[in-house]
């Protein structure tokens, strides 16, 4: 702009210049000559003014350049200057670092059409949308740069920051990948890896859009079809993340195109090309991550090769475990204990280093030291430390995570030698050398035919197996025993389709396969993986006939499962609970798979929740621009983009009892199947309990961070979700939070409480008053203990002594809650507990886990100090309504401000109290005062309250943690890291402070993805029907390990009496409302003596109550009104009454819940 500025000045005011000095020295000069010399001058100037403005110009022309991950910069092409510029005038050289260092792909461009170019590219990069399109371009350009000055979007990457790391991520922004094959699979790795934020994401594909592809690729539409696939899915991937480079390749793939990459993923190809193509991955330098994955039906492979010596640099992603020490004995081997605080999660064989160790320091000398005997709270150490020093107290001991080498084998020698498999069903052990050798049978088969196997032809499927056989006897003693051709023959029939549920579980194991190749990051999967799932398939036989394509978008799911469940998946009534990462994922599939989508067919689909920028990251059907929309319907309108003729109708009602009347006991009676797409346990359990009530399918699931986890919950043949629930999660006492914290979760969890208390509910409180003076004073009153007590103090001391009126007092009260929480009070507790202090038995007060605080002292030099003063101010300022002045975000003003409070100095109580019992559930003492204490303040308040202005309101701020511009994340982290400073415990910075504090669960697309693929996979057998519990399957999985844990769900408890059993899936119905001597008899029939009957927390009948038996003739119902003040709502057609029985021998019998229907 500089240059254009000076060009402009120049062509402007040099004429003038010139002209004026002709006009007025003329006379003095010689005429002639300096006129000559004028123009000269002039003509040169302004030549000079418009190379600068063209050189501005030239600036915008060419090719622009962008910052990029680690600090590279990216040059992108301009799309006017892309379309005019000549193939032969791309050429350029390309330089490659180690896979993890940073490299950037930047597309020049090409002449050739679209239709025919060789290769086309959409250029992404923090733009619009409306500014992306489909462009040609050249070869690709590397370029280098240090990948430790990456911005990372906080706001947008939380959630998956909480699961890799800064580092990870880092290299993931500088990582450039190539995917060759855009079927369903394709698709699904690209978008769980554009969603991720890699630098770049290349895709190849030569072939054209089929119908059948839109079975299971989310980007194609039937107007696609005719299309090559690579170009037809570079619009929707590149909406997924406008900072991701995407680019497409459209012809033939040459080997040495594949030096431009970090990693390359291919879906759809031979084996002999693999092979080729490997070869060179695996002996380039450095090498070339290189992936092979295929989903052919109901089956799936993948193969790794990450080249010869991989370094996995964190082998889990877990966080070191640690313990903290108790005692350490002077012997060789050490045994060393550790508090029962928690168990120990080392095992034999860990390296540990120990800090802070008092008395035997040798110890703290950092030196990692492997451990032995690993017990719950004791290992030993493989060292002598007879003459080391006596130990006494204190020391933590930490996990050193070493890094491994994985030495890997390329496809040609891997398929002759290809180790140990890794499973994922213990019940299949001898599936995967099976799937081995179909694959290679399947390979040969199209390689000599040129065709895929047709579905229902058992031509083709006797061809195959054949085949296969002739591998196997060719393998030796590597044969596989039995080839089970029923088997091969249904691999066989699939095998020209891809599911869109295998397509989206593969697709998130292979995703993440390729960010452990990028970034080192987690184990990768070595090197062969097979799945199947043949019980997904229909359990009635099916006839060739039913494999027929029906020129539909389901023609590929036909060919493997048949026109008959076809019909089913699109006549079912699905509901839905929950739009977030789960429900988009879901949404997406059941549009693909056609669930819904026939006449008959309907999917509700219900979230209260609006979109949030931390969701775009994996919720991959919303954009920026919905963000404040509501969840469902942005949701449920990009699912009916998928499949216009999805039947689906969006709520925003939380589902529970709040909401019987919209979800009525009509509206689950005609659902064919639930899926719970929840975050929280315990809506989980009330749709459960529904889902249990009414009988229907429950498909469960769940993610934290690589973890994933499904669940089938189906009528009368498994247990419900809510029979078997995890341990509740351990809390640290109060007295440890507040009072004696040994790690940063404490200080967190104290930071947190404090930031809710001071401006949440201590505000909300003051309001409450301010509302309603008298109602709120007699509830005071009438509490009168010592909650009531606190809830006057914390507001007279708001509207007292801690009033602000000015930014000024808002400066004093953040530097004097400083001295509070940081000085005054750990000045307190060392006074009472000083540092010899001892308990009742006589042992040290101080010992492990306590921890020997120490007070802190403000200094306006501490830039974290003034952090904290400005966040606290600035919140506090907005409690009051007070204007926010800008010199308050300038470091040096706001230190002057806060050095000119006066600060007294503060004197220990001799006696006070301080909580030191852990199973404390309060911090507040009752008094035998309190009733005239409450009184007292009363009065004060009331005397305070007559200062106020007219209409004052507090300002009650609500803790949001994903927003980096409100200071509550500054407050919470400043609040807990002085505290960990008192304390000696490490502090941590807003970003992980925002994990803990602000509760957030690490989650990434591409566990989502598979959980979901692997739900849908059941699906098919939930609507089919007809399916044994031996066909189902419950999974857990660690896509970090990687480990697949599949197994039968379990059934559900059977209980007997007499000829009868039942399980918690049955409910005895009674029709027309009978009297309560009915009911009686009617369990008398069954040998069953009822002594109480009960409707909701009401007792209708006990039969030691003899005027109970008053009721005997009155109906059910009308007892239920009368008694139990019953109202039942028009759309509630019975009633449930909970009846406790035992049979004759006085034994307690467990009945199910009896329903009292009426008209």
């Amino acid at each position: 702009m500089f240059k254009l500025g000076f060009g402009l000045g120049f062509i402007i005011s040099v004429p003038i210049f010139v002209g004026f000095f002709y006009h007025n020295f003329l006379p003095l000069l010689y005429h002639n000559c300096f006129l000559i010399l004028c123009y000269t001058v002039a003509l040169t100037v302004i030549s000079m003014g418009f190379y600068g403005i063209f050189a501005s110009f030239r600036l915008y022309m060419l090719p622009r350049k962008r910052a990029a991950a680690d600090g590279v910069v990216v040059i992108e092409a301009d799309p006017e200057t892309i379309a005019t510029t000549n193939d032969n005038s791309a050429a350029s050289s390309s330089f490659k670092k180690h896979r993890l260092d940073s490299c950037i792909i930047a597309a020049a461009a090409n002449q050739s059409t679209a239709k025919n170019s060789d290769n086309s590219a959409i250029i992404g990069g923090n733009s619009d949308q409306s500014n992306s399109r489909v462009v040609e371009s050249s070869p690709s350009i590397m370029a280098l740069g240090d990948s430790n000055h990456t911005e990372i979007d906080e706001d947008l990457h939380s959630r998956q920051l909480a699961v890799y790391g800064r580092e990870t991520m880092r290299r993931l922004f500088a990582s450039n990948i190539l995917i060759s094959g855009m079927q369903g699979l394709g698709a699904e790795i690209a978008k769980n890896l554009i969603l991720a934020g890699v630098k770049s994401v290349t895709l190849h594909d030569e072939g054209v859009v089929e119908l059948w592809d839109l079975s299971s690729n989310f980007v194609f539409s039937e107007s696609d079809v005719g299309k090559n696939r690579a170009l037809a899915s570079v619009q929707k991937l590149q909406e997924l993340n406008n900072a991701v480079l995407i680019s497409t390749l459209t012809t033939k793939l040459t080997k040495e195109r594949l030096s431009d990459f970090q990693a390359v993923v291919f879906t759809d190809i031979s084996f002999e090309k693999a092979i080729e193509f490997n070869d060179y991955c695996h002996n380039n330098q450095p090498p070339i991550s290189f992936i092979k994955a295929e989903v052919r039906g109901l089956f799936g492979s993948i193969f790794c090769d990450f080249g010869p010596e991989f370094t996995v640099v964190d082998v889990d992603g877990e966080d070191p475990h640690t313990g903290i020490i108790a005692s350490i004995s002077n012997d060789n081997p050490t045994l060393v204990s550790c508090v029962d605080d928690e168990r120990l999660e080392f095992q034999d064989g860990d390296l540990v280093v120990f800090s802070e160790v008092h008395g035997m320091t040798e110890l703290n000398d950092g030196k990692p030291r492997k451990i032995k005997s690993a017990r719950p709270y004791s290992f030993t150490l493989e060292e002598d430390t007879t003459n080391f020093g006596m130990y006494i107290k204190g020391g933590i001991v930490t996990q050193v995570k070493q890094p491994k080498v994985l030495n890997f084998k390329p496809l040609r020698e891997a398929l002759k030698d290809h180790g140990d498999f890794l499973l994922s069903d213990f019940s299949k052990f001898d599936r995967p050398p099976l799937l081995h050798l179909a694959f290679q049978a399947l390979d040969k088969f199209v390689s000599d035919l040129g065709h895929f196997p047709v579905a229902g032809s058992q031509e083709d499927a006797h061809k195959l197996i054949s085949i296969a056989g002739n591998i196997n006897e060719s393998l030796g003693d590597g044969r596989v025993e039995d080839i089970n051709p029923k088997l091969l023959r249904h691999f066989a029939f699939g095998s020209r389709a891809v599911l869109n549920p295998m397509a989206a579980m593969f697709g998130g194991i292979v995703g993440q396969e390729v960010v452990k190749a990028c970034s080192g990051k987690f184990h990768p999967l070595f090197q062969f993986f097979y799945f199947d799932s043949m019980e997904s398939l229909p359990t009635e036989p099916l006839d060739p006939s039913d494999f027929r394509p029906l020129n539909s978008r389901y023609d590929a799911q036909i060919s493997v499962f048949g026109s008959k469940l076809q019909k089913k998946l699109e006549d079912a009534k699905v509901f839905i609970v929950g739009s977030g990462a789960l429900g988009c994922e879901f949404l997406k599939n059941i549009a693909l798979m056609g669930v819904s989508c026939g006449d008959q067919g309907k999917l509700t689909i219900t979230d209260d929740d609006v979109i949030e920028k931390s969701n775009l990251s994996r919720q991959f059907l919303f954009r920026d621009w919905n963000i404040g929309q509501a969840k469902s319907t942005v949701a449920a309108s990009a699912a009916a983009s998928i499949n216009s003729r999805l039947n689906i109708e969006a709520l925003q009602n939380r589902v529970g009892p709040e909401t019987e009347n919209v979800f009525d006991d009509t509206f689950w009676e005609n659902l064919t199947v639930v899926i719970n797409a929840l975050d929280n346990v315990n809506a989980r359990l009330y749709v459960d309990q529904r889902c249990l009530y009414f009988q229907k399918p429950l498909l469960e699931s769940g993610t934290l961070g690589a973890k994933c986890n499904t669940q089938m919950v189906i009528p009368h043949l498994t247990e419900n979700y809510g029979a078997s629930r995890d341990p509740p999660e351990k809390q640290a006492p109060m007295c440890t939070v507040h009072s004696f914290p040994h790690n940063i979760d404490h200080c967190l969890t104290w930071a947190r409480s404090e930031f809710e208390g001071l401006l949440e509910k201590t505000p909300a409180e003051v309001n409450a008053y301010l509302s309603n003076p008298e109602e709120y004073k007699t509830a005071q009153r009438n509490a009168g203990d010592a909650q009531a007590r606190d809830n006057l103090e914390r507001v007279l001391e708001c509207l007292e002594k801690e009033k602000c009126e000015t930014f000024h007092d808002c400066i004093t009260w953040a530097r004097l809650r400083f001295e509070d929480y940081f000085l005054n009070r750990v000045k307190q507790l060392i006074y009472t507990f000083p540092e010899d202090a001892a308990t009742s038995t006589g042992a040290p007060f101080w010992s492990a886990p306590k921890r020997f605080p120490q007070p802190l002292q403000f200094s306006a030099a501490d830039p974290s100090h003034l952090q904290f003063a400005m966040a606290a101010s600035i919140l506090r300022a907005e409690t009051f309504g007070i204007p926010i002045p800008d010199w308050v975000k300038h470091p040096k003003m706001l230190a002057e401000a806060v050095e000119k409070v006066k600060v007294s100095d503060f004197q220990p109580k001799k006696d006070a109290k301080i909580v030191t019992d852990e199973k404390a559930t309060t911090l507040s003492t009752a008094s035998i005062d309190d009733a005239a204490v409450i009184n007292e303040l009363i009065f004060k308040l009331e005397l305070c309250t007559e200062n106020l202005p007219q209409g004052f309101k507090m300002k009650p701020i609500q803790f949001e943690k994903d927003d980096d511009t409100n200071y509550h994340m500054d407050l919470i982290a400043g609040l807990a890291n002085m505290r960990a400073r008192n304390y000696s415990i490490p502090e941590v910075d807003k970003l992980k402070a925002k994990f803990i504090a602000g509760r957030i669960i690490p989650a990434i697309a591409t566990s989502t993805a598979m959980a979901t693929g692997l739900v849908c996979l059941e699906l098919y057998k939930a609507l089919d029907g007809g399916h044994k519990l031996e066909d189902y399957r419950n999974t857990f999985a660690n896509l970090a390990l990687p480990l697949f844990s599949m197994a039968e769900p379990v059934p559900p408890k059977v209980i007997k009496h007499s000829d009868m059993s039942w399980t918690v899936w049955d409910r005895w119905i009674l029709r027309d409302n009978p009297t309560l001597r009915e009911l009686i008899q009617w369990l008398k029939d069954k040998g069953l003596n009822a002594y109480s009957i009960s409707y909701g927390s009401c007792l209708l009948y006990n039969s030691m109550f003899p005027r109970h038996r008053e009721r005997m003739d009155k109906k059910m119902v009308d007892l239920a009104q009368e008694v139990a003040k019953a109202e039942l709502p028009p759309n509630r057609k019975h009633l449930d009454v909970v009846v406790a029985c035992e049979d004759d021998e006085d034994n307690d019998i467990d009945i199910p819940l009896i329903s009292i229907y009426f008209s």
